[in-house]
């Protein structure tokens, strides 16, 4: 793919105010092969991100972040107000205003060899795992271009470093090889995060990541590599992904895929995501919102009834599909397994079942709110 890059400055009209903050800003620059994105290549000053208040429960004590913002387009995205701090805003702005590491991989090899992460390996008992994707997505299209995780991968390997990657990427597979090797060598977990499986609400919520279909195949792809794979099914969408028909159909494809273990929570929506999450559902699905302003009306997260219901609708979809619930992230990457991890050895099969999602009427839509 040719490089038809135009370079933007601060000076340049389009440019945005926020990029002043950016003091290691080599260039901006668009080009046709990703209509509508600019991409801001930083030099960045640290690669490793250390996460506070790590426990045996949260094990990973630092995170890499190759990119700032992501492409992927999400509008329930967690990370949306991480580019407000630079003006380029948590709507559009996140979607399309990429601040791209190009020296991370570098800057990485530095700082692995520096006395801070030597006293960081004493304190951890051993070298501490590092978890990538846990911001925005590593795998995210960018990255075809960048290329910078071949050699985050290599340099974490080299230092003998287990790490993690979660991700909604299906270029993931170009790396699995290097990954495959890496696992020879350090404790390695890797997550697919597909929350969709109807190809329309998909396109519609998600239009920047691969298909569903793309992203099973990748995690089939990861398992014939020997290697587990967990499958991210999140966030849940109350009234829109939380039907029995979408599930059941879920669940089905997941196994099917070969995935270890699946992880779910129903949708989140903190400040800065909840605002550019319900001007979709409103665009979309406007007969939803008085249940929407019903189920968050008393902030981020659904009700705890609305999670029991939940619970419950999935326990015998599990058991159908054979499948187990595995440890969720807690926004560190999960769980560090090995290649002769336990998990590779249980079979996990399943059958595809049930038809796409149903999308309640009004009516039903106030049945279901009243179990709540």
């Amino acid at each position: 793919m040719r490089w038809d890059a135009q370079q933007l400055t601060t000076d340049t009209p389009s440019a945005l105010p926020g990029l002043a903050k950016l003091n290691q800003l080599v260039r901006s620059v668009t080009t046709p092969e990703f209509a509508g994105v600019t991409f801001h290549e930083v030099l960045a000053k640290s690669a490793l991100n250390h996460v506070p208040g790590t426990s045996s429960a949260m094990p990973n004590a630092w995170t890499i972040n190759p990119y700032r913002g992501c492409s992927h387009a999400c509008v329930y995205c967690f990370a949306r107000p991480t580019h407000d701090y630079l003006e380029l805003g948590a709507g559009d702005g996140f979607d399309r205003e990429i601040v791209v590491k190009v020296n991370v991989a570098e800057v990485l090899a530095a700082e692995l060899r520096r006395p801070r992460w030597a006293k960081a390996t004493t304190e951890a008992g051993g070298v501490p795992a590092v978890a990538l994707g846990t911001n925005t997505d590593p795998y995210q299209r960018a990255e075809g271009r960048y290329s910078l995780m071949p050699g985050i991968l290599r340099e974490l390997t080299t230092a003998g470093a287990p790490f993690s990657i979660l991700t909604k990427g299906s270029l993931l597979r170009r790396d699995l090889d290097l990954i495959a090797d890496a696992a020879e060598e350090v404790p390695v977990s890797l997550a697919m995060s597909i929350a969709v499986y109807d190809d329309e609400l998909q396109a519609s919520v998600e239009p920047g990541t691969p298909s569903t279909k793309a992203r099973l195949a990748t995690v089939r792809a990861v398992r014939e590599k020997g290697l587990p794979c967990q499958v991210f099914l999140m966030p849940i969408l109350p009234l829109l992904t939380d039907t029995v028909e979408h599930l059941d159909r879920a669940l089905g494809m997941v196994a099917e895929s070969g995935a270890t273990s699946v992880v779910w929570t129903p949708l989140h929506l903190k400040p800065g995501v909840k605002q550019w999450y319900l001007a979709w559902l409103g665009r979309e699905h406007p007969e939803l919102m008085p249940a929407y302003a019903r189920l968050y009306s008393r902030g981020a997260y659904a009700p705890a009834e609305y999670r029991r219901w939940l619970e419950e609708r999935m326990r015998p979809l599990l058991r159908k599909h054979r499948l187990t619930r595995g440890a969720e992230a807690s926004g560190t990457g999960g769980p560090v397994v090995t290649r002769g991890s336990s998990d590779l050895r249980v079979p996990v099969t399943g059958r595809r079942g049930g038809a796409g999602p149903a999308f309640p009427p009004a009516s039903a839509v106030d049945q279901q709110l009243a179990l709540f």
